[in-house]
């Protein structure tokens, strides 16, 4: 998928994550923040970086400001925000087939 234009999935409550995304330079930019860095850090990049790979997004910049969540809670933000940025409408997204 290409990024076409900017767009946000998620809030800043606990437990949750705001995602951000934006057309890249030819490569991924991920840039993360996180109440549980030092635990959980390399899971949640993990967790970003495969979900992206599942979109088919190989150009983005990205910023996650992780409050705790969970890995699905990762994988339905990082989800969301692609999908809106794509002007992805209902009818065309295939919610539960592209995330595992």
């Amino acid at each position: 998928m290409e990024i076409k234009k900017p767009a946000i999935a998620g809030t800043v409550e606990s437990s949750d994550a705001l995602v951000s995304v934006e057309p890249g330079d030819g490569r991924i930019e991920l840039t993360l923040t996180s109440s549980v860095m030092n635990q959980y850090g390399r899971q949640i990049k993990e967790t970003v970086l495969e979900t992206l790979k599942r979109l088919g997004v190989d150009s983005v910049k990205i910023n996650v400001v992780d409050k705790g969540a969970l890995d699905c809670t990762l994988k339905a933000r990082v989800e969301c925000a692609v999908f809106r940025s794509c002007d992805a409408s209902e009818k065309n997204i295939p919610w539960g087939g592209v995330i595992q």
